[in-house]
């Protein structure tokens, strides 16, 4: 039975003072974050910052170093994530990695369907109409009908995209409390106007399904538009976690990527930060 810890603080993600160490030293370090539901949070950071690592402590893939007394570490709708079984914390949340693997040959709506597994009591009819409806939110109800194996790798992540929906939408009504997606790079193989795409049915589903969203993206200004709030990593610490507006500053630019840059208001969102690397 999953053990409930309370946190006074309602449906939330939170990542509480992680600690993660490797042989050069903590990859994490202390590093806090909270995702709530409704909301997109953009995780950015340079290269080995350990943006993937802290998703994977999320996921429960890995766990924190920190070993002090009454620290519970990760918190996932007020229950402590290592007290929910694996299949619980599938039904609250889902993962995309950088790199799904999957080597079987299945069509596209087999691997969408998988999503549904953390859901047995779908049925056949119920799995039939949700892969439908995430290929159509997805927008490759073209390619429902290919084999899996045969697409491009852009065409295979957005596949991947519309199974992680199907599974943070299934049963939705039902469930009162907040659901989350953790994304790692899910814009890297898209074009232009696929990154788009994917980005604004991130925000419709946070807004319209109470979906807290975390995606790791190396796009400054992508995360600047299409976030409620952007998370910077730096050190093993979160630098900054607010409006891309108040985060997005040459000094925290610098402080992250270490590189001088021209923040400006975006000429078509004058509310948004346009950052020039220059």
């Amino acid at each position: 039975m999953d053990t409930y810890m309370e946190s006074g603080k309602g449906d939330e993600f939170a990542a509480d003072e992680i600690v993660l160490r490797r042989r050069q030293g903590r990859v994490l370090d202390q590093a806090t974050l909270c995702i709530r539901p409704g909301e997109v949070v953009s995780l950015l950071g340079a290269n080995g910052a350990g943006k993937s690592t802290l998703l994977s402590i999320l996921a429960g893939e890995l766990k924190s170093d920190d070993a002090r007394e009454g620290h519970v570490g990760v918190m996932l709708n007020g229950f402590a994530l290592p007290m929910l079984s694996a299949a619980r914390q599938a039904r609250i949340r889902t993962v995309l990695p950088q790199k799904p693997a999957l080597a079987f040959d299945l069509d596209v709506g087999e691997v969408v369907a998988m999503g549904a597994y953390p859901f047995p009591a779908l049925s056949a009819s119920d799995v039939e109409e949700a892969v439908h409806a995430a290929l159509q939110r997805a927008g490759i109800t073209h390619l429902a009908a290919r084999r899996y194996l045969e697409l491009s790798g852009g065409e295979q992540q957005r596949v991947q995209f519309a199974r992680v929906l199907l599974q943070v939408l299934a049963q939705r009504r039902a469930d009162p409390q907040g659901r989350y997606m953790l994304l790692d790079e899910p814009t890297a193989s898209l074009d232009p106007l696929h990154q788009r795409s994917l980005l604004e049915t991130l925000r419709q589903l946070a807004r319209g399904e109470r979906v807290g969203i975390l995606v790791v993206i190396h796009d400054v200004n992508l995360a600047a538009l299409w976030s409620d709030r952007i998370a910077l990593l730096a050190k093993g610490k979160i630098l900054a976690c607010d409006a891309p507006a108040k985060v997005l500053t040459p000094q925290n630019l610098d402080a992250v990527y270490g590189v001088d840059v021209h923040v400006m208001a975006h000429p078509l969102h004058p509310d948004k930060p346009l950052v020039v690397f220059g």
